[in-house]
């Protein structure tokens, strides 16, 4: 397989170099030899976590303190960009779930003692995390969501539901936004709350069937009147729609860099094909139009890759950038789908069938527009702060 090397950006380090290539030696020898199963599966096993557990990658967004190397936004888009570079979409998005999109609500707002109690585990790849926002009514809309949370006592009381849900088939331990203040408008009067498997009202209603990102799992959550303790409360009460928007940079992050090593994997394969691929007496390669095309392609994703970057710079630097951040995820995203795209075309009648490589990332693309806050949403995020 070509690799498509880009020239790195003055904020990967050294020891990030060194974690990338810890990522790609574990991708190459332990999912890629095997993923094709886990996409029958619908999953990617449990040993898998622990395995990425015991070599330290789940821990880059968490405190030292509690097991984690705090290595911070830049660390999280490299670690996404070589998750997406193995051309299988469901393992970024159930790990990066995991390490950057549910579990970093603990780190940020739980209380000491949650911290010391979930958040080693989380580390270790013992209990897999999923975030229950979205529900059938209230998508990248968060502030529509109609889950309920009311105060009994010591305890909370919760009921609704939520869908489109990663990690929510096997997933351990769950944070849930509910509505706990009725009668405030909007983005008020939302909480979050530490949910565990295996507490009675969690019913997991069904296991989706997705166009893509087949190896993760997704589904439809139901809470029937399930009740918490009070110490469940995650982060300030009525203020969890900050907590969430504020997590979203996470995301959107990391859904960037994903898109920028899917792209890179794409043109890879590609490359590999055309040069091989004879056509009228010579090579696909030998076209000036197939080669300017791929030139196209690589450039657009070294500009979504420098954008990326920066914006975790300054995410890094503690700075506002939630328009550099939200442009970073429009770009990189629709760079992502124009790459299968064309990539596919460049394949013909080969990228169109089941088992090839690039059939699978053209599915697997299609999301990465929509997830973590559609397109429409984030250039609304711009223009905004124009």
């Amino acid at each position: 397989m070509n690799t498509l090397d880009l020239t790195d950006p003055p904020c990967i380090t050294e020891e990030l170099r060194l974690i990338r290539e810890q990522v790609r030696r574990f991708v190459a020898e332990e999912v890629l030899p095997v993923a094709d199963a886990w996409e029958k599966e619908g999953c990617i096993p449990r040993a898998i976590f622990r395995r990425l557990g015991e070599l330290g990658l789940l821990g880059m967004r968490h405190p030292v303190a509690y097991g984690g190397s705090d290595l911070g936004p830049v660390a999280s888009v490299l670690w996404a960009e070589e998750l997406g570079r193995s051309g299988y979409g469901g393992v970024p998005a159930s790990v990066l779930v995991h390490t950057d999109m549910s579990s970093t609500h603990i780190s940020r707002r739980g209380t000491e003692e949650q911290k010391r109690q979930y958040i080693p585990a989380v580390i270790r790849g013992e209990k897999i995390v999923a975030i229950a926002v979205t529900e059938p009514g209230a998508g990248s809309d968060v502030a529509g969501l109609k889950t309920r949370a009311v105060r009994d006592g010591d305890h909370w009381v919760i009921n609704g539901s939520k869908l489109y849900i990663t990690n929510g088939v096997h997933g351990d331990i769950y944070i849930v936004a509910a509505r706990t203040d009725p009668q405030a408008k909007g983005s008020r009067g939302i909480s979050l709350f530490i949910v565990e498997k295996g507490t009675p009202g969690l019913v997991v209603a069904r296991e989706l069937e997705k166009h893509g990102d087949l190896c993760s799992d997704t589904a439809e959550l139901y809470f029937d009147n399930l009740r918490v303790p009070a110490s469940a409360l995650l982060g300030e009460e009525n203020k969890g729609f900050y907590a969430v928007m504020d997590n979203f940079q996470n995301e959107r992050l990391v859904m960037a860099g994903s898109s920028i090593g899917a792209s890179l994997r794409a043109i890879e394969v590609t490359l590999d094909h055309v040069r091989t691929r004879q056509a009228f007496g010579a090579t696909l390669w030998d076209l000036q139009a197939t080669r300017q095309k791929l030139a196209m392609l690589a450039t657009k994703v070294a500009a979504a890759r420098a954008l990326t970057y920066s914006a975790a710079e300054l995410e890094a630097q503690g700075k506002d950038c939630v328009r550099e951040i939200s442009m970073a995820k429009i770009f990189a995203c629709e760079v992502n789908v124009e790459v299968v795209n064309s990539c596919l075309q460049l394949h013909g009648g080969s990228g169109f069938m089941r088992g090839m490589a690039i059939e699978r990332m053209t599915r697997d693309a299609r999301i990465q527009t929509i997830g973590g806050g559609a397109t429409e949403v984030m250039l609304e995020e711009v223009g905004k702060r124009l």
